[in-house]
């Protein structure tokens, strides 16, 4: 026993052992993520360096760092194993559909099943479970009845008030920005899921481009481990925190006080 664990630690410290080592981590436990954008916030705000739980849905096919490559370069799949699937209210690490190089974070807000519409920015889901369930489950939120179903107004801005809206982006009109106002109804495929930001006026997401597939799933993020603001100094009482702690009003009101300042001039969507 002893043998084979003096060769173990001697592999783990030569070059391949280091490299074998670490790629393993970035394949199936860990990877390194930046929020280079202000979709999320006031839940992750830009500048945020976070590590993403890879095995959280399953095993998504391993790509190698920065080169974006699959390790199965035959093989058309992005997932290794399936496993867990996103639930509601979970924010996601995925890879955007229409370029799987690129990652995207946003927070899942319809599974398969699901009915959603928006009007006049609020979000009204009818969730897959149907009216008995949801006004059982539901009852502490306001509810419409639409086509004769039972509808849930924006059913995450209690438990994550981290989502927010933007006063200042108002409806004039242009077709382009028409999703965040006013979306049809639509009902969620099978294995795919709705993504919104939670920076619900500055958010590129499912609005714009559609649901994203399961196989596109990456992970979710675990918890920050160094996070810097737009004048490079470091947001110590970030780091170390996972997404659940920064949703604790010490932390939103910082977060939005941040926003505040920073999005004043920031009419975009990003």
């Amino acid at each position: 026993m002893k043998k084979i664990l003096s060769k173990a630690y001697k592999f783990s410290n030569s070059w391949t052992g280091t490299v074998i080592i670490v790629l393993f981590v970035i394949f199936f436990i860990a990877q390194a993520f930046r929020i280079p954008s202000g979709s999320m916030k006031d839940s992750l705000l830009i500048g945020d360096h976070l590590f993403a739980k890879k095995f959280a849905y399953g095993v998504p096919m391993p790509h190698l760092p920065f080169l974006e490559v699959s390790i199965m370069p035959w093989s058309d799949s992005l997932r290794l194993l399936n496993g867990d699937t996103p639930q509601r209210g979970d924010i996601v690490i995925f890879r955007y559909p229409h370029n799987i190089k690129q990652h995207f974070v946003k927070r899942c807000v319809a599974i398969e099943g699901d009915e959603l519409f928006l009007i006049n920015k609020d979000l009204f889901i009818h969730h897959a479970q149907g009216d008995a369930w949801i006004k059982e489950n539901f009852k502490a939120y306001e509810t419409i009845v639409f086509a004769g179903k039972v509808w849930v107004k924006n059913p995450y801005m209690k438990k994550h008030p981290g989502i927010h809206h933007d006063d200042k982006i108002i409806n004039k009109g242009d077709p382009r920005m028409m999703p965040l106002f006013n979306f049809s109804p639509i009902k969620i495929a099978k294995n795919d899921y709705f993504m919104m930001g939670d920076n619900r006026d500055h958010s590129n997401d499912s609005r714009f481009w559609g649901a994203v597939p399961y196989e596109n799933i990456e992970g979710t993020p675990w918890f920050i481990y160094f996070s810097v603001d737009e004048n490079w100094e470091i947001r110590w009482d970030r780091m170390g925190k996972t997404p659940r702690d920064l949703e604790a009003p010490f932390h939103l009101d910082l977060a939005k006080e941040e926003r505040l300042k920073t999005d004043k001039d920031d009419h975009g969507i990003y």
